[in-house]
C-alpha cells in the first residue's frame, strides 16, 4: 500500500514508457526509455563489460540464446517490473537498470523498489550518466508509492559501493545468496 491507501499500480504510461518522453530533463542527447527485445544484445553486452559480469553473461550470445528472450518476454509481461535503457543520440544502447516493485507486510504494508543490472558502458562511466540513471530509477520507484528503494551489490564492485554511498543508499543489511 502507498501512504494514500492505495496499492501500487503500473499503467503501462510513465512507469513502462507509453508514449511519454522519458528523458533525463538535464541530461541532452540521452533518454530513458523501456527496453524492447531488440536492446537484449546491447542490454548483455553492458552486463558482461567487466571482470565479474564476463563470467556470469555471454554478450556474443544474446541474440542466439533463447534464455534471454525468455527472461526479457517474462519481464516485459510482468507490471512490477521496468527493464529501462539508456540511448544516446544515434540510439547507442550506454545504460541499463532493471526495477522490481516488491509488495510487502513488513513496514506497514510498504512497497520496496528493487534496483538491479545497473550499468554503464566502461568508455562513458563516470560522466554523470549512471547517477542520472539511478535518478530516472528512484523517482519510478516514489511514482509507484514505493516507501524504500533497495538494491544488492557485489561484494568484490568497490566502486559501484562508492557510486551508490554517494547516491544516499546505506550499506545497511548483510544479503545471502543460494544458487540453484
Amino acid at each position: 500500500m502507498s501512504d494514500n491507501g492505495l496499492s501500487p499500480q503500473n499503467n503501462q504510461g510513465a512507469e513502462r514508457g507509453g508514449d511519454q518522453d522519458l528523458a533525463a530533463p538535464d541530461t541532452p542527447g540521452v533518454a530513458i526509455r523501456p527496453a524492447v527485445a531488440g536492446d537484449l544484445p546491447a542490454i548483455v553486452g553492458l552486463l558482461a563489460d567487466d571482470p565479474l559480469g564476463r563470467l556470469r553473461d555471454d554478450a556474443a550470445a544474446a541474440s542466439l540464446d533463447p534464455a534471454y528472450t525468455a527472461a526479457f518476454a517474462a519481464i516485459d509481461a510482468d507490471p512490477n517490473q521496468i527493464l529501462a535503457v539508456m540511448a544516446a543520440d544515434g540510439g547507442r544502447i550506454v545504460g541499463t537498470a532493471q526495477i522490481t516493485f516488491l509488495p510487502g507486510l513488513s513496514r506497514k504494508g510498504a512497497w520496496r523498489g528493487q534496483i538491479e543490472a545497473v550499468r554503464v558502458a566502461a568508455d562513458l562511466r563516470s560522466r554523470g550518466l549512471g547517477e542520472r540513471l539511478m535518478a530516472w530509477a528512484v523517482e519510478r520507484c516514489r511514482e509507484r508509492g514505493c516507501r524504500l528503494v533497495q538494491l544488492a551489490s557485489d561484494k568484490t564492485r568497490l566502486d559501484a559501493h562508492r557510486f551508490y554511498g554517494r547516491l544516499g543508499f546505506a550499506a545497511s543489511h548483510e544479503g545471502f545468496k543460494l544458487y540453484l
